[in-house]
């Protein structure tokens, strides 16, 4: 008996001293909070903005009407490639062609009239060098007459020849007299007649050039109800049939437009970037672009175009064009230029554009969920904070600090203010207040966002156990 009660009582105080050791500890543990942490590390970071949108080429040309007619003919497919100045389609101009042709009559008649005036004009110049001479010929003539006559005057005063000699000599210098004046008055009328042919030449000459003008423009306007490729390109719309009626120069009218043909030497991927990331975007970062209609692949490329007008996320329209005060998000244009464009790619197709805005070799980086904000306030123990602080104090402990909570001595969690650099994926880049393999607690999300500073923490980076599926 004495024996079972030494065993009752042995047991009975093997269970106090264990219940006192439980209860010591769990005393102890009272607010010890349990945490995951990690090391600071050096990394490779890259900082990616990422923005969806569409494959577009570089340049594209709408093709319109400028002529209203029906189609007579269309000489490509959708999906063709065409070169710069391929014949496309025609547009009925049968009036044109008649107007070309009135005018090319017109012409030909003018220019025919011009080469009679020209001819014209060459033998009354022939003539008049002749006419001209003549009158050479018959001056000298009348001097010689003169000079005939006045000896003649002499002899017949000296009564050395009869006055019938004297006056057959003045009878012939009074004649030669008159057929100069004939001969001069010859060459004034073939001098007025060669003006008249100048004046009808130059007429001609005028008629010929208005003429060629309004054929011009009859050329022209027929030239234009052909429709011609003006790049290389494909062609990546076409909306009309042979038949139908197209009209110029009428807005979102489908008949307006007969074709639009891509530069596809250049094909881009126009993205929208949000706006809170498009300070970080440069021209010439390097970008990877995928294409969801062509899986498991990655295609590069370079910024080439930032937009400077902010677009509406809602409507797509910019918010310059907005009549009313909005603050909805609001997104930047973006476009990539791909380096190696498959052939298969086509103007439209859905993509997305990661652009590499920065990287850092070798940062010191924590990861991101690490990363939280404490106020001055927050970080002043219980028992050294005023009860009713001044305005200025109290401003002042409004004032938020980031950073992260860093094992301390004992356990215990200290807040310690960083500054940051670049965010990659999953890390961000520390610049100051950390070094390489400091502790830190990363996790849990609720932890880290309520931990108070100086607080006692335990490690658990145990991985969560799966939970097992119910039948």
């Amino acid at each position: 008996m004495k024996t079972k009660w030494k065993i009752s009582i042995g047991v009975l105080l093997v269970l106090l001293i264990a219940g006192g050791v439980a209860g010591s500890v769990k005393y102890r543990q009272r607010g010890v909070i349990t945490v995951q942490t990690g090391k600071v590390l050096k990394e490779d970071l890259a900082s990616v903005v990422t923005a969806s949108g569409e494959v577009k080429p570089r340049n594209y040309i709408s093709i319109g009407a400028e002529y209203s007619g029906q189609l007579t003919e269309i000489l490509v497919k959708e999906g063709a490639h065409v070169r710069k100045g391929q014949l496309l389609a025609r547009i009925d101009g049968a009036q044109s062609q008649a107007d070309v042709n009135a005018q090319r009559a017109a012409l030909a008649s003018t220019e025919a009239d011009a080469s009679a005036s020209e001819a014209g004009l060459r033998a009354g110049e022939d003539n008049i060098a002749v006419l001209e001479a003549s009158v050479v010929r018959a001056r000298a003539d009348l001097e010689r007459y003169e000079r005939d006559f006045k000896r003649g005057e002499q002899l017949f005063k000296d009564g050395l020849i009869p006055r019938s000699d004297f006056e057959q000599r003045q009878a012939m210098f009074d004649s030669q007299k008159a057929t100069v004046l004939e001969a001069q008055s010859r060459v004034t009328q073939a001098k007025s007649q060669l003006a008249q042919l100048r004046a009808q030449l130059s007429g001609s000459q005028r008629r010929i050039a208005q003429t060629q003008a309004a054929l011009t423009r009859v050329d022209d306007i027929l030239r234009k109800h052909n429709a011609v490729a003006p790049i290389d390109g494909l062609v990546t719309y076409l909306p009309v049939r042979v038949g139908e009626t197209v009209v110029p120069g009428v807005q979102n009218s489908a008949a307006s437009t007969i074709m639009t043909i891509a530069d596809m030497s250049i094909v881009t991927a126009e993205v929208k970037v949000d706006e809170t990331d498009i300070v970080n975007v440069k021209l010439g970062q390097p970008a990877e672009i995928t294409v969801d209609a062509i899986p498991n692949r990655t295609f590069t490329g370079h910024v080439i175009e930032i937009g400077n007008t902010a677009i509406l996320r809602s409507t797509g329209l910019a918010a310059s064009t907005s009549t009313t005060s909005s603050q909805e998000a609001k997104d930047f244009k973006v476009v990539v230029a791909m380096d190696n464009p498959p052939d298969e790619i086509r103007p439209g197709l859905s993509c997305t554009a990661k652009v590499t805005t920065a990287t850092r070799k070798d940062a010191l980086a924590v990861p991101i969920q690490a990363l939280t904000s404490r106020t001055r306030g927050d970080l002043i123990p219980e028992k050294d904070r005023p009860i009713n602080p001044d305005p200025a104090t109290a401003k002042a402990n409004k004032v938020e600090s980031q950073g992260v909570f860093v094992i301390g001595a004992e356990n215990k969690a200290q807040f310690r203010k960083v500054e940051t650099g670049i965010t990659g994926a999953t890390d961000i880049e520390v610049l100051s207040g950390l070094k390489e393999g400091d502790q830190i607690i990363t996790g849990s999300y609720q932890v880290i966002r309520t931990i108070k500073n100086g607080a006692l923490v335990k490690i658990d980076n145990k991985p969560p156990v799966a939970s097992k599926p119910t039948t």
